[in-house]
């Protein structure tokens, strides 16, 4: 017999309200990453000098934002979100949120 996972029977504890906000945050920092190396451009990493502010090459940058959909998807899984996760889910786009425009304001000087 195949045991099902019952997902509200348990409340969630506060590690897995950290972990969806980071999960929010990391799976958000893919998105510049990969989208400037597959289109083979430089772009700032932490590997750069000086880091974060210098250019990385366009294959860093795609590896790096693999390494960041993977750490995001671990910790998308340790938060246990879900739809009855109503403060979850508010934390997982909060971090979404918050990565996204600290993201905009950060590589703004870097489009003109």
């Amino acid at each position: 017999m195949e045991k099902t996972e019952n997902l509200s029977a348990e409340p969630m504890k506060w590690y897995h309200y950290v972990a969806s906000f980071f999960a929010g945050a990391f799976i958000t920092n893919v998105v510049p990453h990969f989208v400037n190396g597959i289109s083979g451009n430089a772009f700032p990493t932490p590997f750069a000098d000086p880091p974060g502010k210098g250019l990385s090459s366009p294959l860093t940058n795609v590896l790096w934002a693999l390494f960041n959909l993977v750490i995001g998807y671990l910790l998308f899984r340790v938060s246990k979100i879900n739809a009855k996760t109503k403060l979850g889910l508010f934390l997982f786009f909060l971090g979404i949120l918050l990565i996204s425009i600290m993201g905009s304001i950060s590589f703004m000087d870097k489009a003109k």
